[in-house]
């Protein structure tokens, strides 16, 4: 009772104490792991205008996307494809707000039936589009399957952000016109015509070798035109492959293991406690139970061309006996033993005709109600009615035949090949004859099939093949392991290539990879790769082992450079060109001499020659290609002066205006005006996203998380 009065007397102090630890437990969890306000960035996968983007409901857009994407797409892909969505939506929702554009409920509605009305889920039995339809089915999954009912959630606020971008959109395009002064002007600059002379010097008449551009000068158009020349945040690499393939002790092994399994060997048998004799695959009296028991490529039971057999071996198996065996032999990536169980003549093509009749729950039933029995007894009654009047078949397939794609060409299916067909419609077309008439069942239904004709008849075998897959074996894996290990530790301490050099490995470079890269040239998706590159950690000079499909990757990062200008390295494949040709041009000015073209021409071993009816619509010259300068400065010129030089996009010119043809002119331009208010309009929707987006202040932490 005295310690009790103690720890009541001292309550207080105690409950003090006890909250001083639990603050600074959650301080220290809140210094490990950033704070709050790390904790919120961890969860913002980008921030656009100051609107985060959060990651958990990014990520759910992702992989929605690369649902509707399928199996070819990669992660990559649908996370960009969820990018562009979201800074679509955050630049629009921003001019939304802004100008108070709204989209009433009825208005979606509206829309909702534009955009189902063809969806027989939402259509009465009229074929109409139901609202109540509609209704029903979003009452249905909101109590049935969440998943699908934010799916239409989602398709919902689609049809709602598609709406008010619209409108947004139209009010731009009702501003954007053309008067008819401009519409006048769009009709001189296609009607409105000009002749000329000219001569031109090209550019190809300097060699590139003879023209010298220096860095410096490099650098000096760079700072003109750093706009131009921005770059991206880049990584470059180098890499070397060790694969794990099977050695030439590991082929043996394979080939011999097939090699035992053809003759009988002496098994002990734990029950009966005695030695059998297990048959190989020589006696073996079920060849398919064999193959299906002892090769990882099951039993393949149809007849084979001889085309159609492994070409190295295609003469020897196809001239063997019935019960005779081949092998081991290899074929790719296996080795095979293979044995002729049966032979048979068997037509290279087989054309037939069918009337297909379906059930109600089948695929090709389309709308028909009747039951697979009342199918079965439609099926016979037509193929009796043909049995005795085969000019019937045409009328019976066009009348009744489920398959619409030969239907109304008496069922016709044309010439097809062995295993086009399903199995059972392929072995009635190819085991009977010209003539004959059946019902076969399969998944699409009865088909009533005639065989109207067969072409080159010949020998055809079935083989059955046991095949072992060539893999290393995990001693070579561990060899190669071993050697990829030695290799990094060794290029640690040396040069890369060096030590490439001595293990007779291939390098292979990989220059300026971008940090939303996915694919590495000649490694395919490696996605981890590029975040590797990427990571702050990881410093130029370092090495990395990564796992690929057959081996491993052994990487060393070789260059980091930050978004910013381009150096002049970079920038100078497209810098270069074009300062040269400004050079060029210079040249070619300064040699010019003489005031008239004829003179010019003579002193620059060139011809005078003519171009008639250009246009400032198409400027293109005959004989020079398009030099819309040189075009628009004749329409400057007065007829018979001579131009001072002209830089163009081919070389240099000088010309002279021999005749002007102004247009008539039209009693109006509304017309032109009208064109040209048009193809405004068409730029409006790309042209406004791609401003809004430029103006747009964006975070991109996309990469940290993908």
């Amino acid at each position: 009772m005295a310690v009790l009065n103690k720890i009541r007397q001292r309550s207080v102090f105690l409950i003090v104490i006890i909250a001083l630890a639990l603050f600074s437990f959650v301080l220290a969890d809140l210094i490990r792991n950033g704070g709050a306000i790390s904790q919120n960035a961890e969860n913002t996968i980008a921030t656009i205008n100051g609107k985060d983007i959060d990651r958990t409901d990014f990520a759910r857009k992702v992989e929605a996307a690369s649902r509707g994407f399928g199996g070819g797409s990669s992660s990559i892909q649908a996370v960009n494809y969820v990018w562009n969505q979201q800074i679509r939506e955050a630049v629009f929702e921003e001019q939304f707000d802004e100008l108070g554009i709204q989209v009433g409920k009825d208005q979606v509605n509206e829309l909702l039936a534009e955009g189902l009305a063809n969806n027989p889920t939402f259509q009465n039995e009229a074929g109409v589009f139901d609202k109540l339809k509609m209704q029903e089915y979003v009452a249905n999954v909101k109590a049935t399957s969440p998943q699908a009912y934010q799916q239409w959630l989602d398709y919902e606020a689609s049809v709602s952000k598609g709406a008010r971008e619209e409108t947004y959109l139209n009010m731009i395009k009702a501003g954007v016109g053309a008067t008819l002064k401009e519409g006048e002007l769009s009709y001189k600059m296609e009607n409105d015509k000009v002749d000329i002379k000219y001569v031109q010097l090209p550019y190809s008449g300097i060699q590139d070798a003879d023209v010298q551009v220096s860095d410096a000068e490099i650098k000096e158009y760079i700072n003109k035109n750093v706009d131009q020349y921005e770059a991206e945040a880049s990584r470059s690499i180098r890499y070397v492959i060790f694969n794990e393939k099977p050695s030439e002790e590991d082929e043996n092994e394979i080939k011999e293991r097939v090699a035992l399994l053809l003759d009988d060997r002496a098994e002990f048998n734990e029950n009966t406690k005695k030695t059998d004799t297990v048959p190989g695959f020589r006696n073996a009296e079920n060849a398919e139970e064999f193959v299906n028991q002892y090769s990882v490529l099951k039993f393949d039971d149809s007849f084979k061309f001889k085309k159609n057999l492994p070409a190295t071996v295609a003469d020897t198996i196809y001239n063997l006996e019935i019960g005779q065996v081949y092998g081991p032999y290899k074929d790719g990536d296996f080795f095979k033993v293979s044995k002729v169980i049966a032979q048979k003549q068997m037509p290279d093509s087989v054309q037939a005709s069918h009337i297909l009749v379906a059930w109600e729950g089948l695929r090709t039933a389309g709308e028909v109600k009747r039951t697979k029995e009342e199918a079965k007894a439609l099926a016979d009654s037509i193929s009796n009615v043909v049995k005795g009047n085969a000019d019937k078949f045409t009328e019976l397939a066009a009348q009744y035949s489920a398959d619409n794609s030969n239907k109304d060409k008496g069922g016709d299916l044309g010439y097809f090949v062995p295993g086009t067909m399903v199995p059972a419609f392929n072995d009635y077309c190819f085991d009977g004859a010209v003539g004959n008439q059946g019902i076969v069942e399969t998944q699409f239904g009865y088909h009533i099939i005639r065989i109207d004709d067969q072409k080159n008849p010949q020998k055809t075998v079935k083989v059955a093949t046991v095949a072992q897959k060539v893999e290393p074996s995990e001693k070579t894996i561990n060899a190669i392991f071993t050697e990829t290990t030695k290799f990094q530790i060794a290029a640690r301490d040396k040069d890369f290539e060096e030590v490439s050099k001595e293990n007779e490995l291939a390098v292979r470079p990989v220059n300026k990879i971008k940090e939303l890269d996915e694919n590495i040239p000649g490694l395919g998706a490696k996605r981890a790769i590029v975040q590797w590159a990427f990571n702050e950690e990881s410093k130029v000079g370092d090495i990395k082992r990564f796992d690929i499909p057959d081996g491993y990757a052994v990487v060393q990062l070789t260059a980091k450079a930050d978004k910013g200008t381009m150096t002049v390295a970079d920038a100078s494949p497209t810098v270069k060109p074009i300062l040269i040709k400004e050079k060029k041009a210079e040249m070619l000015k300064n040699k010019i001499s003489g005031s008239s073209l004829d003179a010019i021409a003579s002193s620059q071993g060139q011809t005078v020659k003519t171009a008639a009816a250009l246009t400032m619509k198409t400027p293109t010259i005959g004989g020079a290609g398009t030099e819309p300068v040189v075009v628009g400065t004749a329409f400057a010129l007065e007829q018979g002066t001579v131009s001072q030089p002209i830089v163009g996009n081919n070389g240099v010119y000088v010309i002279e205006v021999t005749k002007k043809e102004p247009a008539s002119g039209l009693d109006t331009y509304m017309s032109y005006a009208s064109q040209a208010s048009k193809s405004s309009a068409g730029l409006v929707n790309a042209s406004v996203f791609d401003a809004l987006k430029e103006a747009a202040e964006i975070e991109d932490k996309r990469a940290k998380f993908y």
